[in-house]
């Protein structure tokens, strides 16, 4: 039976942990990971917490997807939740694909920052927490906005600003 430290959460940054710094006058990644703790201290969860990048999914590139990759592979828990930055989700759920088959893999993040609205992020978060504690199925899936697809799936639509079904 699997229980809520069975699931190892990676935090790479993205618009989910954005914090605004006063003194630049901009939203910046928070590195630690702050949103996520606060929700699953509310929720009072045990999951195993790993901050790993801090940024924006637009500056990830290859070697921040082999860091994902090998913090995947360290990790004794067969189900990572990894919270990501929605730009570029989906080329390290394929990235991420082609390396693992016999894990549970899923990405999620949020168009707003948890800071701003805690809403979205929250919701998308606990869905996916919830689908991975309810689900045995192995692969690499993204939780957005109500849908949990296999990464192949689902597509950001940047016209509307949500994830649809591909």
């Amino acid at each position: 039976m699997n229980t809520i430290e069975s699931v190892t959460l990676l935090s790479t940054g993205g618009t989910f942990n954005k914090i605004y710094d006063p003194i630049a006058g901009e939203l910046r990644v928070d590195p630690t990971a702050r949103a996520v703790m606060q929700i699953a201290e509310a929720w009072h969860c045990r999951l195993k917490l790993v901050p790993i990048i801090g940024k924006d999914s637009l500056e990830m590139d290859e070697k921040d997807r082999e860091e994902i990759a090998r913090s995947i592979r360290e990790e004794i828990n067969r189900k990572i939740l990894v919270v990501h930055g929605t730009d570029t989700i989906d080329k390290s759920a394929a990235y991420l694909a082609e390396r693992f088959s016999d894990r549970q893999i899923l990405l999620t993040g949020a168009m707003i920052p948890w800071s701003i609205d805690p809403v979205e992020a929250t919701a998308n978060l606990a869905s996916a927490l919830g689908w991975m504690l309810g689900n045995d199925t192995p692969g690499v899936y993204i939780a957005m906005h109500g849908l949990i697809l296999p990464h192949n799936q689902i597509v950001k639509d940047r016209q509307r600003g949500i994830f649809v079904r591909r």
